[in-house]
């Protein structure tokens, strides 16, 4: 059995996209209720062999960069790495090689392709500069073994529109208003631009990532047209946009449901304005929101805190670090102080070692050291506490970190903090 790893070629595109799920009707989430999403859909529409000419160029564009597993001349295996950036904690905006499109057909599982394939796509954005990875799981288990961690997660929540009655009230210095979607298109781009200068582990939007709004296309899930509402400060600037569903059902237990599918709000006037709408919406008897921050201030604004009721946690964003030394001087820290890390990466030996980190809110310094070591963890661990949404405490508790020295962990979790848990609503 001959294997060979490379990109490939336009001619090729096809036989790589055959392999993908989306193309051969197999699951690309763990087989969860829907109640993950606002809808009901598991996964993405099947793509039609007859419409794979529309994908070509995407594949062979200068931002998507496919990496193939051929078996003797056969694609049996694919991926890619598709170029964005990610928000650092400091507000530095980062290149983040993003893994999508990952499949390996079932006919050639456990033979190491899915590793010899992810070898090659992190050499791939090493070489590049790109000192992070990204992906979004679609399985728990694989990802860990290739050094990818969790580092954002997100929320499902519901509120009974009966029980939703905000502790304060509130009068809007500003403005809502329906748009259409051509509308929507517009400012969705603007207001994403601006909520990831701020936010910590925000992803920049892949291309054509807006385009959908102004078509109006009916989901295949039958949850109804979108709706789109928008928010605009005193001075007319739009600080808010929420996008929403109202999907007609038979069934009593599944009528009047409002779904959130995405929501932003830069300021607290645009956040309870916009709330304060969707969770009164006529003719509705709950609200669903998914891919919420896990921060989320909204229960806090409620008479009976209660009301909002989590029906689901997961993880977003898991991150892999390449470079232990750019990743950890490229970030801000929130306090004073030196630590040596000893770091095990099997899939990336330049990784290993003990590396000595000396930060400050002002600066950071990473080297290489053969000082004794205060933890040791491997790049996993890394990855999950790099955003600062994971504490070092935790995965301590959990025997994912040992403390050499005493108070290394709770020194750590200091340097590391973040007022806001990192979060990003755009994915990839």
């Amino acid at each position: 059995m001959a294997i060979e790893i490379r990109p490939v070629t336009r001619a090729e595109t096809k036989e790589y996209l055959r392999v993908l799920p989306y193309v051969n009707g197999l699951p690309q989430e763990e087989p969860e209720p829907s109640a993950w999403y606002a809808g009901r859909a598991t996964w993405p529409p099947q793509v039609r062999r007859t419409e794979l000419d529309a994908y070509v160029d995407d594949v062979q564009s200068e931002w998507y960069r496919p990496q193939a597993a051929f078996v003797d001349g056969k694609i049996a295996g694919a991926s890619a790495i598709v170029s964005v950036e990610v928000t650092l904690p400091g507000g530095k905006q980062v290149p983040l090689g993003g893994v999508t499109s990952t499949g390996v057909l079932p006919t050639y599982r456990r033979r190491g392709l899915l590793r010899k394939i992810m070898t090659a796509m992190l050499a791939d954005c090493r070489e590049r500069g790109e000192f992070l990875a990204g992906l979004s799981a679609s399985e728990g288990t694989i990802y860990g073994r290739y050094g990818f961690s969790p580092a954002t997660f997100q929320h499902r929540w519901e509120v009974r529109r009966t029980d939703a009655s905000f502790r304060k009230d509130f009068t809007d210095p500003g403005s809502l208003e329906l748009v259409d979607g051509v509308v929507a298109a517009e400012v969705w781009p603007v207001l994403h631009e601006r909520v990831r200068a701020v936010r910590v582990g925000e992803v920049s939007p892949l291309p054509g990532k807006w385009d959908g709004l102004a078509t109006d296309a009916l989901p295949a899930d039958g949850s109804g047209p979108a709706h789109h509402l928008v928010h605009r400060s005193a001075d007319g600037v739009v600080d808010g946009v929420a996008l929403f569903r109202l999907p007609w059902s038979p069934d009593p237990a599944e009528a009047g449901v409002l779904q959130v599918e995405a929501f932003e709000a830069l300021t607290l006037d645009a956040y309870r304005a916009l709330w304060g709408l969707l969770l009164d919406f006529d003719l509705t008897k709950r609200v669903v929101a998914a891919r919420r921050p896990v921060d989320e201030p909204l229960r806090w604004m409620l008479t009976n805190p209660r009301a909002l009721r989590l029906t689901r946690t997961r993880d977003n964003l898991w991150l892999r670090i390449l470079d232990v030394r750019a990743a950890l001087e490229a970030r801000t820290y929130a306090a004073t102080g030196a630590l040596v890390l000893d770091v095990s990466d099997d899939l990336c030996p330049w990784n290993a070692g003990r590396w000595r980190l000396d930060a400050s809110p002002d600066d950071a310094s990473c080297s290489p050291t053969e000082g004794a070591a205060d933890l040791s963890l491997t790049v996993n661990e890394l990855g999950s506490l790099y955003l600062g949404g994971v504490a070092a405490t935790v995965l301590s508790h959990a025997d994912r970190i040992t403390e050499h020295t005493p108070g290394a962990l709770a020194l750590l979790d200091a340097l590391l903090h973040q007022d806001r848990a990192p979060h990003n609503a755009v994915g990839f």
